[in-house]
């Protein structure tokens, strides 16, 4: 039951007493272990759908739906949300909680009560979006986890810490760009959304959110895999400091390895891996030595 004296049409959202009075219930304190930091204003999370572009016709699935307040808002417009939760006792009560509030939509929802990481498949039909407000702690290997496993999710719109933001989206030559940065570009066009106040958390975290877009792209024209490129920006970043002559040295079995294949690549061996596109470490990735050819 909404706690609001005054129903509004807004009044299937859950807004801060209903969070409060919901965990309450459920005797759920929030754990930093888990990120836990439940949004409890509605005008955030229809920011947050609308930035994801979700429309009638999407599929969306949404990572770490905690007591709810963003799978409300997302069926409000989407044609089916399908939420993962890790923590047992919140999955259980979620159904619950979509019944209560939008009954209309019971049939288009569906729970799976799982560690992000380990999803490989999904109930209904195929997703076609992504919508979360993701744990900084673990925002980047779930979402590259969830792009790599479900190659029908075109949009994607996660709520993660500013830090991550940030690096997620940065481009090449500026100090935060990095992995993250190159793996998310390795799947999709990445951009910063916007940026989220402390004030519309349940508790305030002590740092400030940003949301990430990303809209599917193809991966680069490469012969080399996806594993291969990947490699090689792990060993890039590794040791960021150094020349790429230095830093591919022991995925290439030697400085002059690492030369051999950045020169076969077009690439400056003196150049550092912040200074790289994604495309260029897959043209490093095609031309890593073979061991008889490393002196």
């Amino acid at each position: 039951m909404n706690s609001d004296p005054t129903p509004t049409t807004d009044s299937f959202l859950l807004g801060a007493s209903d969070i409060r009075e919901l965990a309450a219930t459920l005797g759920v304190k929030p754990t930093k272990q888990r990120g836990q930091n439940f949004v409890i204003d509605g005008n955030t999370v229809r920011r947050i759908v609308r930035a994801g572009g979700v429309t009638a016709e999407d599929v969306v699935v949404e990572v770490g739906p905690g007591l709810g307040s963003l799978t409300l808002a997302l069926l409000e417009v989407a044609r089916h949300v399908t939420a993962v939760e890790i923590d047992p006792l919140l999955a259980k009560h979620l159904p619950t909680t979509v019944a209560a509030r939008l009954p209309e939509r019971v049939a288009d929802f569906d729970l799976v009560l799982s560690d992000a990481m380990e999803v490989t498949e999904l109930p209904g039909p195929p997703p076609t979006a992504l919508v979360a407000n993701l744990p900084y702690n673990v925002a980047v290997p779930v979402l590259l986890h969830m792009l790599a496993t479900f190659p029908t999710i075109e949009r994607t719109l996660v709520m993660v810490q500013s830090e991550v933001a940030d690096r997620l989206a940065a481009k090449p030559g500026n100090k935060v760009y990095g992995v993250p940065s190159v793996k998310a570009n390795w799947y999709a066009e990445v951009k910063r959304a916007g940026a989220i106040g402390r004030n519309v958390f349940w508790p305030a975290p002590n740092v400030d959110s940003g949301l990430v877009s990303l809209i599917r792209r193809q991966p680069p024209q490469t012969t080399a895999s996806r594993k291969e490129v990947f490699a090689v920006v792990d060993a890039a970043f590794a040791q960021r400091r150094k020349t790429l002559r230095a830093a591919l040295a022991g995925w290439a079995g030697s400085p002059a390895g690492a030369e051999q294949a950045l020169a076969a690549a077009g690439i400056d061996h003196r150049l550092r891996g912040e200074m790289l596109t994604v495309e260029q470490f897959a043209a490093i990735a095609e031309h890593k030595p073979k061991p008889e050819d490393v002196a």
